[in-house]
């Protein structure tokens, strides 16, 4: 945060810093610290719990919205939908869970986090059961829109909680261990959700996300500790101030655009997947878990290499390999034609390495922005940034894309150079992030020696 402040006769100059947390380790922000010296930190068997508790939480979460896309290749026939109608359901999610994650700014350093996950964790589980039980289009798009009111706040929590608990120098490989999470979703769930809804219904497979996620919230109720570090820092403006307080920060403006670049090309190119690979691609509709559980396979192990990697020899050149990978396998993937299914698992794993190259650091790196005070709503924020973002980009999806009479989807090229200009973008903003975060820490580390 900017200031100064005099220690003797030192004076302690600085831009922004993270506040160290005593609470779990007494160490601060060093993103430019030695490798031999983030191996030594060590995480206690708590924070393997909660690192845990918190992959297994988001696996519920990536799910309900992953499994969105695989279902289109079924819900659209079934509900006489087409790939517009389709693009509004994804939509939906994510406008209104930017719109929650903007009321719920101003509120989100004035609680404990935990009551705060929990209280919108069972809103999701209410939504996702409500998706269950819709019989039409548009009572499936108002459950989605409820779910998302309730979903689209939580991974913002999730990153608060990981940020108040973790320094810096080990969130590469908190973030690595959460984001799995995407993977497993993969490897275990998307395939099963799959085989639930040939065997009997879509309708089917979003019960029993439901009923993964009950215990996970019960898990939370019983066995997590309260999470209050936010709260010894008093809030005596109002919440609608302290949200204006967070958007007119000129230094997470940077962040907040960066981090709405890095989920545009997942909505544009993710919600017809499905679709393009069984229409255009040329595999069977029933290969599709084969796809899915293949790729996620591997990249669940790759998620904490990645974050280990980012940890160790820098978060923002882990960023560009990722952005060089993402690029590449974007134009492949998007310039395919029919491929056996062996050649389709290989494109999709290299390009979900790129994808997790650029998330895994990125939320690393972006994390060490927010001062303690602020890191609720500046995540809720990012947050509804993204899911807004993410929405205007599945409605303009939607909008390019068009299904010809034979069924395959054209013109989905296009997307492929869109989700590359973005790419470049977000490489240009990490770029400054990094600086900035680097500069701040030097200075700290100087005055320090010096006081």
């Amino acid at each position: 945060m900017p200031g100064a402040q005099r220690a003797g006769n030192a004076t302690l100059t600085f831009v922004f810093h993270e506040i160290p947390m005593t609470t779990v380790l007494k160490t601060g922000d060093r993103d430019a610290a030695a490798p031999e010296k983030v191996l030594q930190l060590r995480f206690s068997r708590y924070q393997k719990f909660v690192v845990a508790m918190l992959a297994f939480l988001q696996f519920s979460i990536i799910l309900d919205f992953m499994i969105i896309s695989p279902l289109g290749a079924i819900i659209m026939p079934d509900l006489d939908i087409g790939p517009q109608r389709f693009g509004e359901i994804v939509s939906a999610y994510a406008f209104s869970a930017g719109i929650s994650g903007f009321l719920a700014a101003g509120f989100a350093d004035r609680f404990d986090r935990k009551r705060f996950l929990l209280f919108f964790y069972c809103g999701f589980i209410a939504g996702t059961m409500l998706c269950a039980l819709a019989p039409n289009y548009p009572l499936l798009l108002l459950a989605r829109i409820i779910t998302g009111l309730f979903g689209g706040v939580i991974g913002s929590i999730v990153l608060a909680i990981a940020t108040d608990l973790f320094p810096l120098q080990m969130r590469g490989r908190v973030m690595g261990v959460v984001q799995t999470a995407f993977a497993a979703s993969q490897v275990l769930g998307i395939p099963a959700g799959l085989y639930i809804a040939n065997l009997w219904n879509w309708h089917a497979t979003f019960l029993a996300i439901v009923l993964i996620a009950i215990p996970v919230g019960l898990i939370i109720v019983f066995y997590m500790r309260p999470v209050v570090d936010n709260l010894a820092v008093k809030q005596p403006e109002s919440p609608w101030t302290h949200l204006t307080g967070t958007l007119l920060v000129p230094r997470y403006a940077i962040a907040f655009a960066t981090t709405a670049m890095l989920v545009t090309g997942g909505y544009l190119l993710l919600p017809f997947a499905s679709i393009y690979t069984v229409s255009n691609l040329g595999i069977a509709l029933t290969d599709l878990p084969t796809v899915y559980l293949a790729t996620g396979m591997f990249t669940i192990f790759a998620g904490p290499l990645i974050g280990r990697a980012s940890d160790a020899f820098g978060k923002f050149g882990t960023f560009t390999f990722g952005c060089a990978m993402t690029i590449v396998m974007v134009l492949v993937y998007t310039h395919l034609g029919h491929v056996p299914l062996a050649a389709l698992i290989v494109v999709n794993v290299l390009l979900f390495v790129g994808i997790f190259s650029r998330m895994i650091p990125s939320q690393a790196l972006i994390s060490a922005i927010p001062e303690v005070s602020k890191r609720g709503s500046f995540n809720a924020v990012s947050a509804s940034l993204q899911q807004v973002s993410g929405g205007v980009a599945s409605i303009i999806a939607g909008a390019v894309v068009v299904q010809s009479p034979a069924g395959d989807l054209q013109r989905f090229d296009l997307l492929g150079y869109v989700v590359v200009a973005t790419t470049l973008l977000s490489l240009g903003l990490m770029y400054f992030i990094q600086k900035a975060v680097r500069q701040a820490n030097v200075l700290i580390t100087l005055n320090e020696n010096n006081g």
